[in-house]
């Protein structure tokens, strides 16, 4: 009583929640490995670099420097270990990292990309908090996007290092492949991670189903 009159009862702690961490369990039971899984890969560090078309050669320098890796072409993806850097229109890329903050990721690549010539040759703004990763792996992932996916994603045309923004069950998504087995990230909006992982539950069970 008196440690609440004089104001020292400690504050509750507060546990960090990802948009779709309600949904962990319910992941973990569907699918295998021999078949499809799917998780949450949550609180990436995510910066959006949009670089001044007058500027793109100096920006491109600078952040692949900072980056350990060039920045993409059109429709595709780089960096073999961490960070790596996401095409997602001219002069315009997201960065993930998941070893880093998006307070941390956006200020030493701001500090790279603006020092060079004393002006800020790029916008790096830091959107952590707009997006979450959805990692669908396994021998039958591709079937389960094809559900809800019109884009063609025959190992000839999409592979590993594509990464482009589609639709996805009408629900906007970038699509990213990082290897043959297949393993695909989805980075969807913090707002639809519900509802998608729900729906690719929902489409998994055709493949995952014991007959």
């Amino acid at each position: 009583m008196d440690e609440a009159v004089n104001g020292t009862v400690p504050l509750p702690r507060i546990e960090r929640q990802s948009p779709a961490g309600h949904l962990a369990e319910r992941c973990a039971a569907t699918g295998s490995e021999q078949t499809v899984t799917l998780y949450e890969v949550p609180f990436l560090a995510q910066v959006e670099l949009r670089v001044d078309p007058g500027e793109e050669r100096c920006a491109a320098r600078t952040a692949g420097e900072f980056l350990g890796c060039a920045l993409p072409e059109p429709g595709r993806w780089t960096g073999n270990g961490r960070p790596y850097a996401l095409w997602s229109g001219p002069g315009w890329y997201l960065i993930v990292d998941d070893t880093a903050t998006g307070r941390g990721l956006t200020a030493g690549l701001a500090a790279a990309v603006g020092g060079e010539y004393g002006a800020q040759c790029a916008s790096v703004v830091d959107v952590s908090a707009h997006r979450t990763v959805l990692e669908l792996r396994g021998p039958r992932a591709r079937d389960v996007l094809a559900h809800g996916c019109d884009l063609d994603l025959h190992p000839r045309v999409f592979g590993p290092g594509n990464y482009t923004h589609t639709l996805l069950a009408k629900a906007t998504v970038g699509l990213q492949q990082l290897d043959a087995g297949p393993t695909y990230r989805l980075l969807v909006r913090a707002s639809y991670a519900d509802y998608l992982v729900n729906w690719l539950l929902d489409a998994m069970h055709e493949h995952t189903a014991v007959h």
